[in-house]
């Protein structure tokens, strides 16, 4: 088994403004900066055999401030990057609802299967989150890795290491800064993830 550190990254001017970012492209703000380094004392104390990260710029700019204070260099995935929100992205939470509202009412009814008008389900991104993270852990079967990534692409991740449904994935987004610790098999064969 792998051990996994799940960090998201810090925050961005959209976090705080309630906008919708997927894959868009937003940096860290003075807050995120400071979330990120705080994050980076946290983590001060720990060995890891590697640090991986989306290659969309918050979560970027979090891995290199981490990394800097750990000595490691910082290995870029875009599998990692967030769910794909397409025409949503850049918008308002509170507006979706109101120019999209069948789409939203979609989202609803079936979180996992629901995709934003040109962009992809939480189903889509279990996928490729799971699938590069299998990838990572073969890499290093009973080492360490840091994963730098995104609210709900973390949560896919979560909810495998817990055995729960995809449907929990928006209960589980993790804060800005915040960082979760799993076990994840290093063969794909195996049966699960766990928790640490």
């Amino acid at each position: 088994m792998t051990q996994l550190f799940l960090a998201r990254h810090g925050e961005t001017d959209w976090n705080r403004e309630g906008r919708f970012q997927g894959q868009a492209d937003p940096p860290l703000n003075a807050a995120g900066q400071a979330q990120a380094r705080a994050l980076a004392e946290r983590l001060a104390g720990q060995s890891f055999d590697a640090i991986y990260t989306s290659d969309l710029r918050r979560a970027v700019e979090t891995a290199q401030i981490v990394a800097q204070g750990l000595g490691l260099s910082v290995w870029v995935d875009t599998r990692l990057r967030e769910v794909n929100q397409g025409e949503w992205e850049g918008i308002l939470a509170s507006d979706i609802a109101v120019r999209y509202p069948k789409e939203w009412e979609s989202r609803q009814q079936d979180p996992v299967n629901a995709r934003p008008p040109g962009g992809e389900t939480i189903a889509e991104v279990a996928c490729r989150v799971w699938a590069a993270v299998d990838d990572i852990a073969g890499r290093y079967p009973t080492g360490s890795v840091l994963i730098v990534s995104h609210a709900l692409a973390l949560a896919t991740l979560l909810c495998r290491a817990s055995n729960l449904p995809l449907e929990q994935a928006y209960h589980l987004a993790p804060a800005n800064g915040r960082h979760d610790i799993i076990q994840w098999p290093s063969d794909k064969r195996s049966e699960g993830a766990q928790r640490a």
